[in-house]
This record gives C-alpha cells, sequence and structure tokens, in this order.
C-alpha cells in the first residue's frame, strides 16, 4: 500500500516549488518523519547540486544523504530509453524509493521538471514512475496567458491521461490571475465531476521576480559589492541611461538599476536615493559592457552608510536587460524569504485539511507504527500529565526519562536517592535536566507520614498496623501507587527491575478496579510492518474462564477504540468455527457468545485460528461471512502460556515494536514493564500512561 504522495507537472514553469514546499510543510504537520524523493533530476555540471532537492533538504533539515534523494539525471534516462533498457530506469527507481520508504512514515516524491525536447517522454515516464511507485498523483500546472477553455482542456486530457494508470488526488493550477480564480476553479470542478480536489493558486509577483544572485548566475556577472545581500528581490528594473535628474523619477520599490558602468553619476546618484527617505529603496544595480568603475569611485561607493548588491556583466545594455527580463525565477534554499511565502501561499489557497485527509483515507486499510507512535506522542503533548517511576536507579529508567523530558511529554517524578541517581547519570553522560523532574526518597518525604497514614486508614480492615504502614510505605512501589492514590502524580510505570506482582499489588490493594470491572487484564500494541494489532491478555491472567476472558475481551475492545484502532476482535484457540470440540475451544465458544450478549455491535469472531484472524486468504476460505477473519485487529488469547509466548515469537521473528503490557481495568493507570525491557520500551509505557490518565 502506499506510503507516498507523487507530484507530476505536465509543463514547464508549472509552480511545481510552492506545491512541494507546501505539501513538505503540511506533511511534516500530519507524520513524524517524512521523506523526499526526486527520481530524476536535470543534467549538472561541476558538482552542482539539484536545486530542488537541496533546497527541501536544508530548509526541512530532513535526514537524507544528497545521493540517495535522486535516481538518475535526465541524460541517464535519455541514454538508457534509446538504448532499450527502459526497465533497468524503473528498476532503479524502485529500489531507491523503497530504500526511503523503509526509513519514513510518508515519501513525498517530486517528479520530472519538463524541458522543451523531452516533454512528451516526461507526461509518459511521471506516469509510469508513479504508477510503479504505487503512488496517488497530485497534478500540477500553470494558468499563465491562457484562456479558461483551452487550459481546462488541456488539464482534462492531462487527467483523462493520468487517470487511466493512477489515482488523482488533487490538480493544482499555479500562477491564475486573481480575477480568474473562482471562473476556473468552477470551470474544472464542472468538468471533472468527481471527488478529485482541485486548488487554483494566484499569480504571486514576488516569486517571479528573480534576485541578485539568480541574474548574476543567469549573466555570469561578477559580484563588485554587497555579496552578502545577493538575495535581494527585483520587484521591477530600469535601465539609467538618461541624466541623473530625469532618471531618479523613475525609481520605484526594489527597482533594480541597470547602467553602463562607466556612469559614475548614475551608480552615485541611485545609491543616494537608496540612502534618501525621499526616494524608494533600490535592490541592486548591473553595471553593463564588463566596465567597473574606477578606483575612487569605488572607493568612494565602499565608504557609504548603506550599500546594495553591485554586480558587473559583459553585453550591452539592451541584450542585458532583455536577459534580465526573461529570466525564470527559482526558489533556493538560502531563500528563506520566498519560501516562507510560497509556503503562506500554498497554505492560503490550498485546503490541507481536506487534502491531508485524503492523503490519509487513501491509506485507511493501513495504519503504519511509525504514525501510530507519532499519534501517540501528539495525544500525550496536549494534555500533559505527570507520572512516577519508581525504579530510579535503573540505567534503562534513567535514559527514557532524559528522552521524555527532551520531547517534554510528560512531568516525570523519579523514585530513589537523588545524590546516587546524580552520580549514575554523571558516570553514563546522560543528558538528563535535572531541573525539569522531581526526585524523592520515599522516607525523606514530606509527604511520608500522610501517605502511611493513608494506606493504614486503607489497610486496617485487613490488620495492618501503622507500625506496617510506614514499612510498607518505604517500598517504592507503594510510594508511587500512593502518590496516584492522592493525586500527586497521575499515573505510574514500574517493573523494569520489580515482578509484576511487587508492581500491581498496592494497585489492587487500594487503587483498585473500575466500577463493573471484575479482572485486571493487560494488552500489547503490536507494532507490525503494516498494521498496528493488540495482543491480549499476555501478562496478567493464567487460566481465563468464559466469564474472564469475555470481559479481557471487551476491555481490549474498548482500549483499541480509544486509541484509533477500529476493535475487530479475534477469540483465537486451534480451530476455527464450529469444527473444535474440547474444553479449551469451549470456553472461547462461550466467552464468544458472553461478549455478543453484552456487546452486541462488537465485530467480534470465535474460536478462530490466528492464521485465520490476520490472512485474509486463510480467513475467507474458513469463515467467508466473517467480518473480523482475515482483518483481526485485537487477538484475544485463551490463556497466558499461549499469549505471553506469541507475542514474543511475533516480537522477536518480525522485528514487531511490542509496547505495553498497558493494563486495563484498574481506577488509574499504573503499567508494568517486563524485567527485559528496553528503553524504547520505558519511552512508549510511559506515553501510553500518560494517555490512559487523560481518559480518567
Amino acid at each position: 500500500m502506499s506510503k507516498g504522495i507523487y507530484v507530476a507537472t505536465i509543463e514547464p514553469n508549472s509552480g511545481k516549488s510552492i506545491v512541494v514546499l507546501g505539501l513538505m510543510r503540511m506533511l511534516l504537520g500530519k507524520t513524524a518523519k517524512v521523506g523526499y524523493f526526486r527520481p530524476i533530476i536535470g543534467d549538472k555540471e561541476n558538482g552542482e547540486l539539484d536545486n530542488h532537492i537541496n533546497t527541501v533538504l536544508s530548509h526541512f533539515e530532513l535526514d537524507i544523504n544528497y545521493k540517495k534523494a535522486y535516481a538518475f539525471t535526465r541524460s541517464e534516462v535519455l541514454h538508457k530509453y534509446n538504448q532499450g533498457k527502459s526497465g533497468e530506469v524503473i528498476d532503479e527507481i524502485i529500489k531507491k524509493y523503497k530504500d526511503l520508504e523503509e526509513r519514513f512514515d510518508y515519501v513525498l516524491v517530486e517528479g520530472t521538471d519538463f524541458s522543451d525536447e523531452s516533454s512528451i517522454i516526461e507526461l509518459d515516464i511521471n506516469i509510469l514512475v508513479s504508477k510503479n511507485l504505487g503512488l496517488p498523483v497530485i497534478m500540477v500546472t500553470h494558468g499563465e496567458a491562457k484562456p479558461n477553455n483551452e487550459l481546462v482542456d488541456s488539464i482534462q486530457l492531462a487527467y483523462d491521461t493520468f487517470k487511466e494508470e493512477v489515482d488523482v488526488l488533487s490538480i493544482m493550477v499555479n500562477k491564475v490571475d486573481d480575477d480568474n480564480i473562482s471562473s476556473l476553479k468552477d470551470a474544472l470542478q464542472e468538468r471533472i465531476n468527481n471527488d478529485t480536489d482541485i486548488s487554483v493558486i494566484p499569480k504571486i509577483q514576488n516569486l517571479s521576480n528573480p534576485t541578485i544572485k539568480e541574474i548574476v548566475t543567469a549573466l555570469d556577472g561578477q559580484i563588485l559589492l554587497g555579496k552578502e545581500l545577493i538575495n535581494n528581490q527585483t520587484d521591477n528594473f530600469g535601465v539609467g541611461a538618461m541624466q541623473l535628474r530625469n532618471y531618479l523619477t523613475h525609481l520605484k520599490d526594489n527597482t533594480l538599476v541597470i547602467t553602463p558602468g562607466d556612469r559614475a553619476d548614475l551608480i552615485l546618484g541611485a545609491l543616494q536615493a537608496n540612502i534618501s527617505k525621499n526616494y524608494p529603496k533600490i535592490s541592486g544595480i548591473v553595471l553593463t559592457g564588463g566596465l567597473v568603475p574606477e578606483p575612487p569611485i569605488l572607493k568612494l561607493i565602499e565608504g557609504l552608510s548603506s550599500i546594495v548588491p553591485i554586480v558587473s556583466v559583459p553585453g550591452g545594455t539592451f541584450n542585458v536587460t532583455n536577459s534580465i527580463g526573461a529570466i525564470k525565477s527559482k526558489i533556493y534554499a538560502d531563500n528563506t524569504k520566498k519560501i516562507n511565502t510560497s509556503i503562506t501561499t500554498f497554505e492560503k489557497h490550498v485546503d490541507t485539511d481536506k487534502l491531508s485527509e485524503k492523503l490519509i483515507t487513501f491509506e485507511s486499510d493501513i495504519f503504519t507504527p511509525r504514525m501510530f507512535q507519532y499519534n501517540l506522542l501528539q495525544r500525550a503533548l496536549k494534555n500533559k500529565k505527570h507520572i512516577v517511576l519508581p525504579e530510579g536507579n535503573d540505567d534503562r529508567v534513567l535514559k527514557a526519562t532524559a528522552r521524555l523530558i527532551q520531547t517534554n511529554v510528560v512531568d516525570i517524578t523519579l523514585i530513589g536517592d537523588e545524590e546516587k541517581i546524580r552520580n549514575r547519570v554523571e558516570k553514563l553522560d546522560i543528558q538528563l535536566n535535572f531541573n525539569k523532574i522531581s526526585i524523592v526518597s520515599p522516607t525523606q518525604s514530606p509527604h511520608f507520614e500522610d501517605y502511611a497514614n493513608t494506606l493504614y486508614e486503607l489497610r486496617k480492615h485487613k490488620n495492618v498496623n501503622l507500625a506496617m504502614a510506614k514499612d510498607m510505605m518505604a517500598d517504592v512501589s507503594y510510594f508511587g501507587t500512593m502518590m496516584i492514590y492522592k493525586g500527586h502524580a497521575d499515573g505510574m510505570v514500574s517493573g523494569a527491575a520489580h515482578t509484576t506482582q511487587h508492581t500491581l499489588r498496592p494497585a489492587l490493594q487500594f487503587i483498585k478496579t473500575k466500577p463493573g470491572v471484575n479482572i485486571v487484564s493487560s494488552i500489547f500494541f503490536m507494532c507490525l510492518e503494516d498494521r498496528v494489532s493488540i495482543f491480549g491478555d499476555c501478562a496478567i491472567n493464567p487460566n481465563p474462564n468464559a466469564e474472564q476472558l469475555a470481559e479481557i475481551a471487551i476491555s481490549s475492545a474498548k482500549s483499541a477504540q480509544s486509541f484509533g484502532i477500529e476493535p475487530k476482535v479475534a477469540m483465537l484457540s486451534y480451530s476455527s468455527g464450529s469444527s473444535g470440540k474440547g474444553e479449551d475451544v469451549d470456553i472461547v465458544r462461550n466467552a464468544t457468545e458472553i461478549v455478543k450478549n453484552i456487546e452486541p455491535t462488537l465485530k467480534i469472531e470465535g474460536p478462530i485460528q490466528y492464521d485465520a484472524a490476520v490472512d485474509m486468504r486463510v480467513g475467507k476460505s474458513k469463515l467467508p461471512n466473517s467480518e473480523v477473519a482475515g482483518q483481526a485487529s485485537v487477538l484475544i488469547f485463551p490463556d497466558l502460556n499461549t499469549g505471553n509466548n506469541t507475542y514474543k515469537a511475533v516480537q522477536r521473528e518480525t522485528g514487531a515494536l511490542a509496547i505495553g503490557p498497558m493494563l486495563q481495568g484498574l481506577n488509574k493507570p499504573v503499567n508494568d514493564l517486563s524485567r527485559g525491557c528496553t528503553v524504547d520500551d520505558i519511552y512508549s509505557t510511559v506515553i501510553i500512561t500518560a494517555i490512559q490518565a487523560q481518559g480518567l
């Protein structure tokens, strides 16, 4: 399934850069990690970088090696095609794209720039590449100097050509006159009468005007002064050939002054006007004829308090002026003004919410692990919670704490000896900001006596006296759990150095279960290559009966729903449907019926085998009428032995990330870690705990 979008233009100078920059900003706001790829770039000389790649990689600080961001140059592609090796081109493009797809949540692919000599083959190549990458297309063109009827005809022709091979999600028309935007959009929507998104973007003059840098490059100029200002924009230009008193009246804002290099009077006059509050600012001065002012004049200019770029170019004034007028302005990495203007223009004239929704729903049957983790982080950030970590002396806990604090996703309290924790952090060279965390030692805490008294009152009916309560409160698990009970923390994560029983006992004693919940259970979020599945119960209940198994299924389905996963529940067993006999399968069958009675609208199937639950082909062959078979998102195991071994086997053999276990059913969130947990496990479990706390 697609993890990217392909931006394809159908003609030269379409303004594709505006779309690419705007899309990249939009995607980075929706997706954790976005890649960028150009299958084919223009030919470059002397180590010159492709401007599109350089601009996107540097401005958005993407972690992509330049050479991995493209596959071929235009001449290399044409050479391959002339040799009948077009298949090699596609094979290499697919390989390079897949390399990026593996690293990123989403990849923005920018199609070729059209050149006059190969525009026909480029249209075919863009269609072929997007088709073979399996990507939907955003089609880009421009409306500059085109009658509406001709423009609509050409767009429909290109649209129909693309639509035969690929999905076109959006059509974007750039450089349209303001007074023509509404009528053009109406005409396109009438002609292309479906759900294809149509955006019309006006012509932005300062994006079309060249900078001094572009003029220097185009005319092989020499910068005499003001090199640091070569990104100055030229909104207009005028030739200085008349006397100074007449020329000054023609100056406008950001005028580029073009004059022969020996006209010292006009040069000095224009510079003086730039300083004067009575005249507009100029963007620069181009000196024609290859002439350079004499040293005394240059010395005088250098001493002025305000300077503009002064460039010497070969060629006569007339030819230079025509050449400047013909320059097609581009957007460069160091021209942040143009980049920001492009992004702002895109966001103003494109419905980014609608477009991003189309991109997401196009792959609605895939919920990638990276997107899941990004969504978790964003949810936790919306309502910051306070999590206590009782195992403050554990190296993994300290490293995870540093990472959590750096992302500012939760507030953290570590339980332990502060001096020992500080020494350990220093020894391990962990970048942990102690000003942003709390460290507490139970017996040294000002809350210790109150916590002990509270525990005594809660447990005295179980023959716990005050002395026993104080001994218990010195334990990190009891102290951390009491912080939650008293409202001094929102949740707790423990178990890296303690048993499950040690972590859960205090919670079961006085946090207790939610009303109507009889059993505490657990789930893992199994982040597989192309989906996120929920496995339950793999950590708590050894041999649940039918009623308990039903409750685990209902709790797991609710957890899935709360974390954005549509619950399709598979009650796993060694047989599917009605074929199996025996006590174990009968428990699963009975549990399924209990769930159906309690939650009649829940999609559930059981008993069902694992392969029939997750493989569409197997599922349809065994249970052809099932809403769950082949597409289960919540898998309920019949016992702890099966569940624990299965989740670990899947994790190890597939490389899946297993987030959890997350406990279900407690009044306030307490989550237990495996003693073999990693820093990533702790980090993810803390975030999940924070999200659980938001729902309380």
